[in-house]
């Protein structure tokens, strides 16, 4: 079975603090959305750095699609921090632009498609946007891209449940199946219907993963049960 994201030893320190510890995991290459669950602190920020090329590891390797981590993953992740970092002096269109110059697989009908579903005028500068809208409008632009993985942080957290909804529902209804898509998240009972493979870190250990499916059937558990039931101390 080949493996779209393969992990050994992964290991990442800073100073005397351990963030990671050895972990070892792989994430089969079968499309679907994989969550990345934990508390705050547990780990799933510095892994999402490493697997974007952010950080690099003290101990170990990470490989995405066979690759180690540099120009060539690089080129097939697409990612939305938790920061939505948008140029504010730009408008809309000249957004779309950038990403289209910068990205060879963004679509920019695809994105322009979406912009327009949310009723967004593409002359508005983005400092005029709300902070709904420009959650949405990062979101647009990471899915736009034709990537073999996305690595979504926290994306529908912060939002009026309006919004939530439309976050919720561009993911899933713009998903390329082929595609990965990892989430980092603590709103889990909304959304682990969709959850393909789960991956819990707890102080920089994996501590369970695998099917989604099943992990309910062998714990009778849902994943979200199963994560209060794990975390009720932290």
């Amino acid at each position: 079975m080949s493996h779209i994201i393969e992990c050994e030893n992964l290991t990442k320190k800073y100073g005397d603090c351990l963030a990671l510890n050895a972990l070892d995991f792989r994430i089969p290459d079968k499309g679907g959305i994989v969550a990345l669950l934990g508390p705050n602190g547990s780990g799933k920020t510095t892994l999402i750095k490493l697997l974007t090329g952010l950080l690099s590891p003290t101990e170990g390797t990470v490989r995405i699609a066979g690759k180690p981590i540099g120009v060539e993953t690089k080129s097939i992740v697409s990612y939305l921090s938790d920061a939505h970092s948008l140029n504010n002096k730009y408008t809309v269109k000249q957004e779309l632009e950038y990403f289209n110059d910068f990205f060879t697989d963004f679509d920019k009908e695809k994105a322009l498609q979406m912009i327009r579903e949310l009723g967004v005028d593409e002359k508005k500068k983005i400092k005029a946007l709300s902070k709904g809208t420009k959650e949405k409008l990062s979101l647009i632009l990471t899915l736009a891209r034709n990537a073999r993985v996305f690595i979504l942080d926290e994306p529908i957290a912060g939002v009026d449940p309006a919004a939530r909804d439309y976050i919720l529902q561009t993911i899933l209804s713009h998903k390329n199946e082929n595609s990965t898509m990892i989430i980092s998240t603590h709103l889990i009972a909304e959304i682990e219907n969709y959850f393909d493979y789960v991956l819990f870190l707890k102080e920089g250990n994996v501590i369970l993963h695998g099917n989604a499916d099943e992990i309910r059937a062998r714990e009778g558990k849902t994943i979200d049960e199963l994560f209060r039931e794990v975390f009720r101390w932290m």
